[in-house]
């Protein structure tokens, strides 16, 4: 905030800071303004490309500051450009700031929409003509208590969707077919990284990531208190490779992607594969290092762990991209048989 206040930015942004206690979210109104939040212990936040926090308690930033934060001439900013936009006394900070164009309802609330719909399925109505919620909503909350748990894997499907089983599936092809494809996908073809940050109590902090389109790929995990990586991750060039994870990642989206129903029980089975070996590796080496005193002996075995999840994913990778360029070999509009004449 410190920063912004000195340096200032020249565009809208969000960024979340996070350790074994909090969440905060800070969003900078551009400028040397800022604003940040802090997530409820017991919910979560989707965030596409524009401002999200919607209530924001003024007097709590000016005073304690437990959940809100915001930077120090925020009130004057408010007052001077006439920008509580509220019919009460309170301050929604996404009609102040934040942006409701057109192009949100094709670009932005439709990948809010889908994710909450998948977290919170039960909690509002999301489809049909009495909907709570469409894609098109520009008040879905900010935060929102899931109806259970969030795993890593949770993240990966949100943030792989393309809005499977409704009318906007660019990969439908049944029924009425006039919405496919109209909306943006969470997961859109120029993905090139994913990470999720697992920060877990009283254990060794743990990132998963992964390269290329996030329908067609799998996370993987790696330990952070590390000198180097392994050089399946980190050996990329500009030069296409199938040595490396992420040349390796785009050739199988790109090939899942022109034969994706003949593919997707390949994708599926990778993912899953790669995500249960992970667990093991992760299981085990948590033990190993939790027992450890020596650090030199804890950065050994972090490496070694990385390194195993490597040569895991190098082989599997391997096996999925044999299959899918199968798949699509069938496919080949030059594909000719003699019973064919």
């Amino acid at each position: 905030g410190s920063l912004l206040e000195k340096y200032g930015t020249y565009e809208m942004n969000g960024i979340a800071f996070s350790d074994h206690d909090e969440i905060w979210w800070l969003e900078t109104i551009g400028g040397h303004h800022w604003i940040a939040r802090r997530v409820p212990d017991d919910a979560y936040v989707v965030m596409p490309n524009q401002l999200g926090i919607d209530t924001f308690d003024l007097k709590d930033a000016f005073t304690t500051q437990e959940n809100h934060l915001c930077s120090d001439d925020l009130k004057e900013f408010i007052v001077k450009n006439h920008l509580c936009l509220n019919l009460d006394d309170s301050f929604n900070a996404r009609y102040a700031f934040g942006s409701h164009d057109d192009s949100d309802h094709v670009y932005n609330t439709p990948r809010d929409w889908f994710i909450r719909r998948y977290l919170n399925p039960h909690t509002y109505k999301w489809d049909g003509e009495n909907a709570d919620f469409t894609p098109f909503s520009d008040d879905i909350p900010w935060t929102m208590v899931p109806e259970r748990k969030i795993t890593v894997e949770d993240v990966k499907y949100a943030l792989s969707t393309h809005f499977q089983n409704t009318p906007y599936d660019p990969y439908i092809t049944r029924g009425d077919l006039s919405n496919k494809g109209a909306l943006r996908p969470v997961g859109i073809n120029r993905n090139d990284f994913l990470s999720v940050l697992q920060v877990r109590q009283g254990q060794e902090p743990i990132e998963w990531f992964t390269f290329g389109s996030n329908v067609f790929n799998t996370l993987v995990p790696l330990y952070i208190h590390i000198d180097t990586v392994p050089e399946y991750y980190s050996n990329t060039t500009a030069e296409v490779s199938t040595d490396n994870f992420y040349w390796a990642n785009r050739l199988i989206g790109a090939m899942a992607d022109a034969c994706d129903k003949q593919s997707a029980i390949h994708i599926e089975r990778y993912q899953r594969v790669v995500q249960s070996h992970s667990h093991h590796i992760i299981h085990t080496y948590d033990e190993l290092i939790e027992k450890e005193t020596d650090e030199t002996r804890k950065t050994e075995l972090r490496h070694e762990a990385n390194q195993k999840a490597a040569d895991m994913l190098k082989k599997e990778t391997s096996k999925t991209l044999h299959l899918v360029l199968d798949e699509l070999s069938f496919t080949m509009k030059n594909k000719f048989a003699r019973s064919d004449a």
